[in-house]
């Protein structure tokens, strides 16, 4: 199944925030967005789940989603969303709560995400009792279970330390490799963009309009090799070249807001 973002602009009230931005998601691909602050990044994100309805354009999927696809799209968040009074496994079957499956289903399914993020021992535990990372990785398991045929990411990472950040990482390209989901995945991080995406969209600043979309030279798998990290470092700083001068004029004029 394709994600096709086509022809979409946005404004909130007289601020424009995108501008014609087109692009596609294949099946199994990884696409990041990056570029400035304010340059209508998580809008557009909105706008590709259907959250958002953009005042010019539109978002389409095209094909046939993954056999025992639950919800073609599914969001994966940066503060977590987890409800609090729920453990893990409750918090990763809510989904599949409203669905027509049958109890050994969805126990099937609860049971095959929590064993793909690592938390099989951890399904009774509540969020707080979690490190951020665990708790990201209960979202994850969460969005997994639905058996989505694209993860919409919103700075999943961010809101986490350095060492966990890269153990996540890890984890993303592990669960993403046989290619059966893609991913939207929308950051500030231009390492993370550069590690995870197969294709990289480069946003304008404000109102978003596509400067450039940068194919990564390297596949997925081969990236963690200490041997790709000049090659890796050399498209960091080709992306840093393309948004540099916008981000710090956004960042100006957040400071002077």
């Amino acid at each position: 199944m394709d994600l096709i973002a086509d022809h979409i602009s946005h404004r909130f009230g007289e601020l424009d925030v995108l501008d014609d931005v087109s692009f596609a998601v294949r099946a199994g691909e990884v696409v990041a967005v990056v570029g400035p602050s304010g340059c209508g990044k998580s809008t557009l994100l909105s706008i590709l789940g259907g959250l958002l309805r953009p005042v010019a354009g539109m978002a389409e999927l095209r094909g046939a989603p993954p056999p025992g696809s639950l919800n073609p799209l599914t969001f994966v968040f940066q503060d977590f969303a987890l409800l609090p009074w729920c453990t893990v496994e409750a918090n990763v079957e809510f989904p599949l709560l409203h669905s027509p499956l049958g109890v050994a289903e969805r126990r099937a399914l609860v049971d095959d995400a929590l064993r793909r993020t690592g938390l099989a021992d951890f399904r009774g535990a509540y969020p707080k009792q979690l490190s951020g990372g665990m708790r990201q990785r209960a979202g994850i398991a969460r969005a997994l279970a639905v058996r989505p045929a694209i993860l919409l990411m919103d700075e999943p990472l961010s809101a986490l330390d350095a060492q966990t950040r890269e153990l996540l990482m890890e984890d993303f390209i592990r669960l993403l490799a046989d290619g059966a989901m893609g991913a939207v995945y929308v950051t500030h991080n231009l390492e993370e963009a550069v590690r995870l995406a197969d294709r990289i969209v480069v946003l304008s600043r404000r109102p978003g309009r596509i400067r450039e979309v940068v194919t990564m030279p390297l596949p997925r798998g081969a990236r963690g090799d200490a041997g790709a990290r000049g090659r890796l470092l050399d498209q960091q700083n080709r992306l840093w070249s393309l948004i540099r001068d916008e981000a710090i004029d956004a960042e100006r004029e957040v400071q002077h807001a």
